[in-house]
């Protein structure tokens, strides 16, 4: 699978797939500092052209709040494949829980690739018919 990358200049880290792991780290293209309770999009620096039929997903990296003290705001990005214009630079929606500074070229963000839902049809019936579990969080209760 190729995976078209546009750099939104040639400062911006490159990125790469390692070999152990399934996520690519994501790359700050530059200097931001953020005060405590403060949103705004940090720009990953890339615009890409996702295969037909993918889409990718951004999440934080495990050390993302550990060390900038920041949280993605919708909790999983979706990045669909008609994203993929020449201005379409990804973004990581940042919410600053303290006063922070991120750099340029900071790891702070991870993605990786997932096939798209194949197509569903959706059929509504009265009944499921199927026994009941006891409801959500109901798995492993006495």
């Amino acid at each position: 699978m190729i995976i078209e990358i546009k750099y939104i200049n040639d400062e911006v880290k490159r990125i790469e797939k390692i070999e152990q792991g399934d996520w690519i780290d994501l790359y700050s293209s530059e200097d931001y500092e953020l005060s405590k309770g403060e949103f705004k999009l940090i720009n990953l620096g890339v615009a890409m052209k996702l295969p037909k039929g993918f889409e990718a997903h951004m999440a934080p990296r495990s050390s993302t709040f550990k060390t900038w003290k920041i949280i993605q705001t919708n909790s999983l990005g979706i990045i669909d494949e008609s994203y993929c214009g020449d201005q379409d630079f990804w973004r990581f929606p940042a919410y600053a829980m303290e006063n922070t500074k991120i750099y340029k070229n900071d790891k702070i963000c991870q993605f990786r690739i997932v096939q798209k839902m194949p197509l569903v049809i959706l059929k509504e019936v009265k009944e499921l018919g199927n026994p009941d579990r006891g409801g959500i969080g109901s798995t492993g209760r006495n």
